[in-house]
């Protein structure tokens, strides 16, 4: 329940950045059809009150947030909170930006070739994601805007082999990692 309300909070946000573009456009509803989705998530979310307050926000598994990321927005967190992951271009909140940098130099040394292709994602980007791969409870492989752990600098997406997908699962949670999306083999979130 607690996800639900996290999740209904962040559609206020959804609805005043994700404008419909020419390639998604809802029709009116007409006679004998049922209201758009997003007409029926803007009636849900005006029903509901929700508790937004940062100690009240939770990850997409439930967990509270990290003490130092609370008070920012999901998809919202200034490029000053964010840290890099080794050279590779990718930011991520600091203890998991150097755990994941450990993580990869550790499985190099092993000789093993873990690659990042997807780490902290803006509201925008997420929105973007969703028009284009579809949301991930309806089959799709994004998350709701405003709730996914890429939005939060807390998760990955890893160019992994069949060697490195071993070593990932026999090894990741020592760096505080876990495969947590079914469907996803390449994503990883940091635990905290």
């Amino acid at each position: 329940m607690e996800q639900i309300s996290a999740i209904v909070a962040r559609v206020a946000q959804l609805q005043q950045l994700v404008a419909p573009t020419p390639a998604v456009v809802a029709r009116p509803a007409t006679a004998g059809t049922s209201t758009s989705f997003a007409d029926a998530l803007a009636g849900a979310v005006a029903a509901v009150a929700v508790d937004t307050s940062p100690s009240s926000v939770r990850r997409v598994n439930g967990d509270p947030l990290p003490q130092g990321l609370a008070r920012y927005e999901n998809g919202r967190i200034p490029a000053d909170a964010l840290s890099p992951v080794g050279d590779t271009g990718h930011r991520l909140w600091q203890p998991a930006a150097e755990a994941l940098t450990r993580l990869v130099a550790d499985a190099r040394a092993q000789g093993v070739t873990i690659g990042i292709t997807d780490s902290y994602r803006t509201y925008e980007t997420q929105a973007d994601l969703v028009r284009r791969k579809g949301l991930y409870s309806q089959g799709g492989l994004a998350a709701a805007p405003g709730t996914s752990d890429h939005g939060w600098a807390l998760a990955t997406d890893l160019r992994l082999d069949d060697q490195a997908q071993a070593w990932m699962r026999a090894n990741a949670a020592r760096y505080g990692f876990a495969e947590d999306t079914p469907r996803e083999p390449w994503h990883w979130a940091f635990q905290t």
